[in-house]
C-alpha cells in the first residue's frame, strides 16, 4: 500500500512526463515528515532549545575534536562535522546552478530544478536507476560503456542495459542510435543514459552530431513517446578539439519537447579534480514542468538519499562552496586541463603515426580515455602488459581495451603505448 506522501507526490507528478516514467520504486518512494523534517522545522522555531538532532552541542555549536579540527582550520565546526540537509547545502545548491547556467549559456532562461546534491555521480545515476528504472524498464546506453552502467541497472535495479553502436565511420552512430531509440520505443517509454565525454572512449560529439542527436529525440517525442535523457557529464569541459559541441546536451534537452524529461549528473569530482571528495550533483529539466512538481521530483529523490546515506558529506560540500567563490579557481583549474590536453595530443599524435594489425583507436578527442578495439582478447592483452611490461590497463569487455591517459606522466606516454602495441602484436604471431 502506497504511502499517503508518496500519493501526494505521484498526483502532483500526474499528467506529467516524470510521472508517465516513475518505476516501481519511484512511485512509492517519498520524503517522510520525520525526524529530518522535524528538525528543520525545531531550527525555525525552536529558540529557547533544539533537542532534535544526534549531535553533540556545546557553547551553542557542534563539538570538533581538536585532533579533527586541525586539519581544516578554515572551516567552522558546522562546516566540518555537521550533518547536512537531505538535499545539500542550499548555498552550495544556488552555487553549483548560477556555475552550471555560466558553463552552459543555453540554458539560460530555461526552467530547472534546484541541484540536488549526491554523494557522488555513481550514487546519482543510482539514485536515476531508483527512480526510473525497474524490471519491466530498461536502460539504453552505448556499446561500449562504462561497466557500473550495469552493475546499477542490471544487478541492484533487476533491470536490462540495452545498447547502441557508439562509433560509425570514425564518428558518433546516429544511425544506430536512432533505430535503437525506435526500438525502446515500442514500450511506450524510453530511459537513455548519453555520457559524454564518454568512459571509455574519450569522445565528444561534434556539433553537427549533437544537432541529429537531439533531432532523434524530439522527433520521437513528437510522436508521443514518452522519454527520459540522463546526462552523464561527469567528465564536462575536458575538450580537445575545435569542433565540438561546447556545451551540455542537457541544454538543448531541458526544454525540447513535453514527453521529454532531461536530468543532468555531475559534479566537482573530474571538473574541479576533486575525486574523493564524493559530491555530485541532480538536476531536472523537462518543457512544462512547473516548479511544484520540480520539488516533487526533489522530495523522492531526497526520499532515496535519506533511506540510504541519510545525507551527502558536509566537509567536501564547505570546501567545494569555497573554493567556487575564489577568483583564482579557473586560472587553477586551466593549468591542469592544459596537462591533460598535452597529455591527450601526444597519444593523439602516436595512434596517429603508429600501426597495428591487432589494435584500433577508438574515436577519441576529448575527457580522460582512450581505447582500442582489439583483434586479440582484451582481458588477454592487460594481463601480458601488466606482468610483462608492469603497465596497467582496463579490458572493457572482450574486445576494448582502455587506456587513462590522464594518469600517465607525458613522458612516460611513449613507453606505455609502445609496451601496449608491442603486447598486442605479440599475440597476434
Amino acid at each position: 500500500m502506497l504511502s499517503p506522501l508518496a500519493q501526494e507526490l505521484n498526483e502532483t507528478l500526474k499528467g506529467t512526463v516524470a510521472g508517465e516514467l516513475l518505476s516501481d520504486l519511484g512511485t512509492r518512494i517519498f520524503f517522510p515528515r520525520g525526524i529530518i523534517s522535524q528538525g528543520g522545522e525545531a531550527k525555525q522555531f525552536g529558540k529557547v532549545a533544539n533537542a532534535t538532532i544526534g549531535t553533540t552541542i556545546i557553547d551553542g555549536k557542534p563539538a570538533a575534536l581538536p585532533s579533527i579540527k586541525q586539519f581544516a582550520p578554515e572551516l567552522s565546526n558546522g562546516e566540518l562535522v555537521a550533518y547536512a540537509p537531505t538535499a545539500g547545502n542550499p548555498d552550495l545548491r544556488s552555487k553549483w546552478k548560477e556555475l552550471m547556467l555560466k558553463k552552459n549559456p543555453g540554458l539560460v532562461g530555461k526552467p530547472t530544478s534546484n541541484p540536488v546534491v549526491v554523494p557522488g555521480l555513481t550514487a546519482g545515476i543510482s539514485y536515476l536507476a531508483d527512480l526510473f528504472v525497474d524490471e519491466k524498464h530498461p536502460l539504453l546506453a552505448a556499446n561500449p560503456s562504462w561497466d557500473n552502467y550495469a552493475l546499477v541497472v542490471e544487478t541492484r535495479r533487476g533491470s536490462e542495459l540495452h545498447t547502441f553502436n557508439m562509433f560509425k565511420d570514425n564518428g558518433f552512430d546516429i544511425d544506430s542510435f536512432k533505430a535503437a531509440l525506435e526500438n525502446e520505443a515500442k514500450s511506450g517509454s524510453v530511459r537513455v543514459l548519453l555520457n559524454f565525454p564518454q568512459n571509455p572512449s574519450g569522445y565528444s560529439p561534434t556539433n553537427e552530431e549533437a544537432k541529429k542527436i537531439v533531432q532523434a529525440v524530439k522527433e520521437l517525442a513528437e510522436k508521443g513517446t514518452k522519454i527520459i535523457v540522463w546526462d552523464d557529464d561527469a567528465y564536462f569541459g575536458l575538450n580537445y578539439e575545435k569542433d565540438i559541441y561546447p556545451q551540455s546536451l542537457f541544454a538543448e534537452f531541458a526544454d525540447l519537447h513535453e514527453n521529454v524529461l532531461a536530468v543532468k549528473i555531475d559534479g566537482p569530482t573530474k571538473e574541479d579534480f576533486v575525486w574523493g571528495f564524493r559530491c555530485g550533483f541532480l538536476t531536472f529539466a523537462g518543457k512544462g514542468v512547473s516548479s511544484e512538481q520540480y520539488l516533487a521530483l526533489e522530495k523522492k529523490l531526497m526520499g532515496l538519499i535519506r533511506s540510504s546515506v541519510s545525507c551527502s558529506s558536509t566537509p567536501s560540500q564547505s570546501m567545494s562552496l569555497k573554493a567556487f567563490s575564489n577568483p583564482k579557481i579557473e586560472e587553477e583549474k586551466k593549468v591542469f586541463r592544459d596537462i591533460l590536453e598535452k597529455r591527450y595530443k601526444k597519444v593523439r599524435s602516436f595512434v596517429d603515426t603508429h600501426k597495428s594489425s591487432v589494435l584500433t583507436a577508438l574515436p577519441f578527442n576529448s575527457g580522460y580515455f582512450m581505447s582500442f578495439k582489439t583483434k586479440c582478447n582484451a582481458e588477454e592483452l592487460r594481463q601480458k602488459i601488466l606482468h610483462e611490461r608492469q603497465i596497467g590497463t582496463i579490458s572493457i569487455d572482450e574486445s576494448t581495451l582502455r587506456v587513462a591517459f590522464s594518469s600517465v606522466e607525458e613522458g612516460k606516454i611513449d613507453e606505455v603505448y609502445t609496451a601496449i602495441y608491442e603486447s598486442a602484436e605479440s599475440m597476434n604471431k
